[in-house]
């Protein structure tokens, strides 16, 4: 296990530091370090074995349906996903998109919304999906162009979503969709539609560099239940910020775990790789790399839990996660691609531990918002706080 002298940061309780040493040691015996070509099957065992073991309650909210509290902790969030990060990328997805696709059901779900599906996530039972983004509309959300309209007691979806998170493998998708209630951001609804609804089809399963379920989705006259939408009408754009809000910060941690892992692997390489009748860490160039390491570490975790903790005490976090997720996800990036260059030639050999990471992290910049949209929505914030 790296460093973990930051858990007595006053950022958290003694809670979680033993959540995080016990998920270590148990990550440690149940977590793959590697995964085969049927990654939808590994996903699926990996998100059995997280219910099992009780850590998707922390996913969800409400202890009447599983979870952990009654409203999510972000730190606990983020120490699990920065733990398993540094594990397995698979393994954090597998909690990650638990968490983010039950979401928006934690956040504003009915009571029966809640018992129907909440307790399947944390259970294992089913998993998970948030159909946000599309062709045309992604980090642009009012964009959207997937539409529903209300025929009696059904809504009916018609469109397209993409680069969805479980697609393929889900039990059931929280799709926002279109509804009209008013122009742009404030004319979208929630709704929830299980894998199994009639109109509702795979149109695509997508490759990526980092292997995980991955699909575009497409929903041709796919009537859902009205009991099935998620908060008011009209209010879908608000139930997905809030969602992405919990689970933005949540990726900064990721990036720590990816980032922790390459450190320990680099200062492996650099204390062991004999040269020129020495180690390469008695270079005084792979000691200023290192230190810059650990040094870009340990500020974006500073930023990472300084969000997470505030989260948690009720405060708006807009700014802070944007700053988080930024940091931490270009500074990973950073701190990945350090460690590839200790490692020189095996650094670049298919399947070694940092040219996995060099794969894992770089979508981590894109999506739940690429680093140029958290640059805007920082700024953004700023000038409207020196206008007020």
């Amino acid at each position: 296990m790296s460093d973990t002298a930051y858990l007595d940061w006053p950022f958290f309780t003694h809670h979680h530091g033993d959540l995080a040493r016990t998920l270590e040691t148990w990550a440690t015996q149940h977590v793959p370090q590697t995964h085969g070509h049927d990654v939808d099957a590994e996903c699926k065992t990996l998100v059995r074995k997280l219910g099992a073991s009780g850590w998707l309650r922390y996913a969800v909210a409400g202890t009447a349906y599983g979870g952990g509290e009654d409203s999510i902790d972000t730190r606990s969030i983020c120490l699990i996903r920065e733990t398993l990060a540094r594990h397995s990328g698979l393994a954090d997805f597998a909690f990650a998109m638990q968490g983010l696709g039950s979401g928006a059901i934690s956040l504003a779900g009915t009571h029966e919304q809640k018992q129907r599906y909440l307790t399947r996530v944390v259970s294992g039972e089913a998993i998970a999906a948030f159909a946000l983004s599309e062709p045309d509309a992604g980090s642009d959300v009012a964009a959207m162009q997937c539409s529903a309209h209300v025929d009696g007691e059904h809504a009916v979806l018609n469109g397209t979503k993409t680069w969805i998170s479980n697609g393929g493998i889900a039990d059931f998708y929280v799709v926002f969709a279109r509804t009209g209630e008013a122009p742009g951001a404030r004319g979208i609804s929630a709704f929830i539609v299980d894998a199994d609804t009639p109109g509702f089809s795979i149109a695509e399963r997508i490759d990526v560099i980092a292997p995980h379920p991955l699909a575009t989705l497409r929903f041709t006259n796919c009537k859902v239940p009205l009991s099935q939408r998620v908060g008011a009408a009209g209010e879908g754009f608000k139930v997905a910020m809030r969602t992405l809000d919990v689970f933005r910060t949540s990726v900064a941690a990721a990036s720590l775990g990816f980032a922790r892992r390459a450190l320990n692997e680099a200062l492996k390489r650099a204390t062991t790789r004999k040269m020129f009748n020495q180690t390469l860490a008695d270079f005084q160039l792979t000691q200023a790399k290192l230190a810059q390491m650990a040094t870009t570490i340990d500020s974006s975790a500073l930023l990472t839990y300084r969000a997470a903790w505030q989260r948690d005490q009720g405060r708006n976090v807009t700014r802070e996660a944007a700053m988080a997720k930024m940091v931490a996800t270009e500074g990973a990036q950073q701190v990945i691609d350090a460690a590839v260059q200790i490692w020189g030639g095996m650094g670049v050999v298919s399947g070694h531990i940092v040219e996995r990471l060099y794969r894992e992290i770089r979508s981590l910049r894109i999506y739940e918002g690429a680093t140029e949209v958290q640059q805007l929505i920082i700024a953004k914030d700023l000038l409207r706080e020196m206008k007020s």
